[in-house]
């Protein structure tokens, strides 16, 4: 394993390509040679409204705002998100993201992956 690795998040392939109209997501862990970080980028559509959410069994995570402005439900809480906040979130807590008028792009970083599949899917309602 080098000491470094550097590599730009625009230039990975779009994980999420024809599953999700309106939403991108790139991830970096291979990519980047980690053992214990996981980096994504999501890039939501304006309006787009996530209609599934995930959380974990043991795999904490946490979601920078790097643009634009929407909404994450944690659970059944749906909290307000704008440019530079940072969303720390526990394993059991579903989380699922809105995006406002403008879109919005989310950098997330996971630690260590456990073996196996951590993450469960899950159908989110918001509330209207």
């Amino acid at each position: 394993m080098e000491p470094f690795t550097i590599v730009n998040m625009l230039e990975l392939d779009d994980a999420v390509a024809g599953r999700v109209e309106g939403l991108e997501g790139r991830f970096a862990r291979a990519s980047l040679d980690s053992r214990d970080l996981g980096v994504s980028h999501f890039r939501y559509a304006p309006n787009l409204r996530s209609t599934m959410g995930h959380r974990h069994g043991e795999q904490e995570e946490a979601y920078i705002v790097v643009a634009g402005s929407g909404q994450v439900m944690l659970d059944d809480e749906i909290r307000e998100l704008s440019q530079w906040d940072v969303v720390r979130v526990s394993p059991p807590v579903t989380r699922a993201f809105a995006a406002g008028p403008d879109g919005m792009d989310i950098v997330a970083i996971g630690g260590p992956k456990p073996e196996g599949r951590d993450g469960e899917m899950l159908e989110v309602v918001w509330p209207t």
